[in-house]
């Protein structure tokens, strides 16, 4: 399979809060896309990884992707180690994806940060004709970094109004995380899920409302934008 987009986390439900209505949007556009989640997210609190795993696949299903895997990283230990970012680079060579959505490179949770540094590394590697790896050499043509979680000013906002509520039916497609049984909540640690789909909520809003629609989700990248025509560019000025 040959993907135009692919979305690459650390943990399943990371896409889904960051750029699930993105993919879906492209999705819709007739793009094919899908997600490679690092990790089955089995360190976490609430939830087993096979439970996981089911909810992962109703999201997949509510936001159109083509492809959905898990890479088979440790949960809590997210690296860019050789072996991580060769079982990466053959992922990559086997999609061929065009364009490479990645977590933002600095983060509260470790495993985000480095499942930024892997995704490139593992990228990069990807298209080293001496790789001693199975595959043609390929590398994406475009790297996005997902910066929803971190705030940072973005590059670009996709409008996203017409995707969001489908995107929150693939977030809360993850019931043990979003949707817990009342036992589970009553946790004596602090738990951030806890506010997280409301946090992501009011991000989408005020991302949307700085590009003049109702949700909005941002993306940053390190090369500089080009533009052909500076008549058409959306967003009001004055």
């Amino acid at each position: 399979m040959k993907l135009d987009l692919l979305a690459i986390a650390a943990h399943p439900d990371d896409v889904e809060l960051t750029c699930g209505g993105t993919l879906l949007k492209m999705a819709q556009r007739g793009y094919t896309t899908g997600i490679l989640d690092l990790t089955a997210g089995e360190m976490g609190t609430r939830g087993t990884p096979e439970t996981r795993a089911k909810e992962a696949a109703r999201a997949a299903k509510i936001l159109k992707v083509a492809w959905r895997g898990t890479l088979g990283v440790a949960d809590s230990d997210v690296e860019a180690t050789r072996q991580n970012k060769l079982r990466l680079a053959k992922v990559i060579r086997e999609l061929r994806p065009r364009t490479v959505i990645l977590p933002y490179w600095e983060a509260r949770h470790p495993d985000h940060y480095h499942a930024s540094a892997l995704g490139y590394e593992g990228c990069f590697l990807a298209g080293l004709k001496q790789l001693p790896l199975d595959g043609e050499p390929y590398r994406p043509f475009k790297i996005l970094y997902a910066t929803s979680f971190e705030g940072m000013p973005p590059t670009f906002v996709v409008d996203v109004t017409k995707q969001y509520e489908a995107r929150r039916r693939a977030i809360l497609a993850y019931g043990s995380q979003f949707r817990p049984a009342k036992s589970e909540r009553k946790q004596r640690v602090y738990l951030a899920i806890d506010e997280l789909d409301a946090k992501m909520d009011l991000l989408a809003r005020h991302y949307g409302q700085m590009i003049g629609v109702r949700y909005g989700e941002p993306f940053l990248q390190k090369e500089m934008m080009r533009v052909e025509d500076v008549v058409e560019l959306g967003v009001r000025s004055i």
